[in-house]
């Protein structure tokens, strides 16, 4: 019996401003030799990062069909298809539902290339899909220019080393996901790719390349990146919500008052970070405390990324008891004993049975715990409020807990936090507003 021809995909797509000039790359490589044989990248226009991701799909399924006469014969092809998009890998794969207007069509155009029993699908970071990502990059700076991507000005095959690829390759036989990394793990030395940040426009071609040369030494990473011999840490984006009328007048707004709305000020502090957010083109999952405010902050980012909003219980505020809606003034005027004990105490619940930070760092930690396992290696967006970003500030320095007395934390600001697998976490930012001016 004939044994099919295997291949790996490697596919991504990008977009500045999402929606903004967008484009993407793929790769097709041998999983035995890890030899590059088909490039693909295209500048689409203005268009969201996973409409460019689903492109990117689409170029590379028909650029490795067009490598074998008979592909679409049962048996002939055997496909890996590797990407960091969640998004496109659940929902290729069928266990997420399609919902978004824009997504459907090119599903079933990449549905339709190749047999459904001739492709799998397996999630990888996004370190870890750096050549597809450079060639979408490649795609968007040439339209930039006004021109075309051009197989033969492209670099980003020089990033592989052919060398180490037969070894470091696993086959691509086997039930999806049961590979780590796979081909893109070969590619040991991958250079950094410049910042994007400006707008491009061009088009592209699938076409063989010639045998790659060995990589340079890679850049270190900086900002909210991952140091290489730690590997890639869950980093945790942590947004406090916009403002609720509540807000300028500093009163007590927890889990256990009015749930109060995003006021007119809210909403516009939450479209300014959702730019940003879009801009920065790092956030690739976003989680919410399920209290009002919060979920219409984060649905505003959301619409922005073109992702979903996952709610999360345990990311929602103190419940602050007979103190909701009041201000400390007028919880010291009523309650002035049990405050001074509040003040003193992290054990010290509010009135009238509310939580104590005591309780909610425990909750807050075995959130922490759970998210860092379900996103490891990946940046996820935590839309939640003042005391729980305080508590994981906290306890990532180890600062004792009167520190929460000790922070500033403004409305719609941002701050962050990334955990490593073996258990260190580092505060890389906080309270920014820098995108509310």
């Amino acid at each position: 019996m004939t044994q099919p021809r295997q291949f790996v995909i490697e596919a991504d797509g990008g977009s500045r401003g999402n929606p903004g000039p967008a484009g993407y790359g793929a790769v097709v490589i041998d999983p035995v030799t890890g030899e590059t044989l088909a490039e693909a990248a295209e500048y689409i226009g203005v268009a969201t990062n996973n409409v460019a991701e689903y492109k990117g799909l689409i170029a590379g399924l028909k650029a490795a069909k067009a490598l074998v006469p008979d592909a679409s014969a049962d048996g002939a092809l055997q496909v890996r298809v590797r990407m960091d998009s969640k998004l496109v890998v659940e929902q290729m794969s069928g266990r997420w539902k399609i919902k978004h207007p824009d997504m459907k069509p090119l599903a079933a155009e990449a549905a339709r290339i190749l047999p459904a029993s001739a492709v799998t699908y397996e999630w990888i970071p996004r370190e870890k899909n750096k050549h597809a990502d450079r060639l979408a990059n490649e795609a968007m700076d040439a339209g930039k220019r006004g021109r075309q991507w051009e197989p033969s000005a492209s670099t980003a095959s020089l990033d592989t080393p052919r060398s180490s690829a037969a070894s470091a390759l696993p086959p691509v036989s086997g039930p999806p996901g049961d590979a780590a990394a796979g081909a893109a793990k070969a590619r040991a030395a991958l250079a950094s790719r410049p910042a994007a940040a400006s707008a491009a426009s061009a088009a592209s071609v699938a076409s063989p390349v010639s045998p790659a040369a060995p990589a340079s030494p890679a850049s270190p990473q900086v900002g909210w990146g991952a140091a290489p011999d730690l590997g890639a840490p869950a980093t945790f984006v942590l947004l406090r919500h916009g403002e609720t009328a509540l807000t300028p007048e500093k009163r007590f707004s927890g889990s256990g008052g009015s749930d109060p709305e995003l006021s007119a000020a809210g909403r516009h502090q939450a479209e300014c970070i959702a730019r940003s957010l879009a801009d920065r083109g790092t956030v690739e999952e976003i989680v919410s405390s399920p209290l009002r405010r919060c979920r219409e902050t984060a649905a505003a980012v959301a619409a922005r990324l073109g992702l979903e909003v996952r709610i999360e219980e345990g990311l929602r505020e103190t419940d602050f008891g007979a103190w909701e809606g009041l201000t400390f003034a007028e919880v010291r005027e009523r309650y002035g004993a049990d405050l001074d004990a509040w003040l003193a105490s992290a054990k010290v619940a509010p009135t009238g049975g509310g939580e104590s930070f005591a309780e909610v760092a425990r909750r807050v930690s075995a959130t922490r715990d759970r998210l860092t396992t379900r996103y490891a290696g990946r940046t996820v967006l935590l839309v939640t409020h003042v005391t729980p970003i305080k508590t994981l500030v906290r306890l990532a320095l180890g600062a004792p807990p009167e520190a929460l007395f000790r922070m500033e934390l403004s409305a719609a600001s941002v701050s962050a936090v990334a955990y490593y697998a073996d258990g260190n976490a580092s505060v890389r930012l906080l309270n920014d507003t820098s995108h509310l001016r």
